[in-house]
């Protein structure tokens, strides 16, 4: 493992083996430092690229196969930090499982101001923006308080989400959150079944489309079940979020 570096710009080849991670963060923690982010800045985007990199080197290619990762990073003139993470591989999509695996994506985007997945056969690249200015955020590690209408069901290859009852705006971060962490950040397709939720229901309108948006990066349209003469239909046609889901009358 060689580091390339030039004027503000740090980049790195390695094999995509779990062992180098600790490798990679150290080197990528010094020349963050060198560059003048602060230890909140730099812990943040580690967590981010690490996030990326685990994902490359436990999904990109098969087991026993040889792979590389390729870390590239840039500080750029106007105080931002952009870090791209390819591999060459052939994504395999993890099982939808609700364990605390598998939170790539909602890390990254929980820790970064900008997040792009770009899936091609001949590999993925992931692309990390930390703008200046950043809003620090730390790791998103509590789980979702158990009065939250969403209840979640894994199934093969994809998952499903029922919301029940009132969604007020307020609990719109809580309900994204929760949805997106079943999605894996989106990368895992998700159905979300509008049947029982109640008529307060602008927090759910937004979720939703802060789900959609972090699905459509990751390649994925959210299809959504909704009743039609259901409140919810009827907010989210108003809202225009029916644009940006795959909408389905509940069957």
């Amino acid at each position: 493992m060689t580091d390339q570096l030039a004027d503000h710009h740090w980049g790195v080849e390695f094999p995509a083996h779990v062992g180098q991670l600790a490798k990679v963060r150290a080197r990528l923690d010094s020349w963050l430092a060198a560059e003048g982010l602060s230890e909140d800045e730099r812990y943040d985007l580690l967590i981010a690229v690490n996030e990326a990199a685990s994902n490359a080197v436990e999904h990109a290619y098969d087991p026993g196969e040889r792979g590389t990762v390729h870390i590239d990073a840039e500080a750029r003139p106007d105080g931002s930090v952009r870090v791209v993470v390819a591999d060459y591989g052939t994504w395999r999509v993890p099982p939808p499982t609700l364990s605390t695996r598998g939170r790539g994506l909602l890390l990254m985007r929980e820790n970064v101001d900008e997040v792009l997945v770009d899936r091609q056969p001949s590999g993925t690249t992931v692309t990390l923006v930390m703008t200046h200015g950043h809003r620090l955020r730390g790791t998103y590690l509590a789980p979702s308080p158990p009065s939250e209408p969403v209840h979640v069901t894994a199934h093969d290859g994809w998952v499903e989400v029922l919301v029940l009852g009132d969604v007020p705006a307020p609990a719109a971060p809580s309900v994204r959150r929760r949805i997106l962490t079943a999605a894996r950040g989106g990368s895992v397709p998700v159905v979300v079944d509008l049947r029982a939720v109640g008529e307060r229901n602008e927090g759910l309108v937004r979720s939703l489309r802060a789900v959609a948006e972090a699905a459509a990066a990751a390649g994925n349209r959210v299809v959504v079940r909704a009743p039609e003469n259901g409140h919810a239909r009827r907010a989210l046609v108003a809202a225009g979020v029916d644009q940006v889901i795959d909408m389905v009358p509940h069957v």
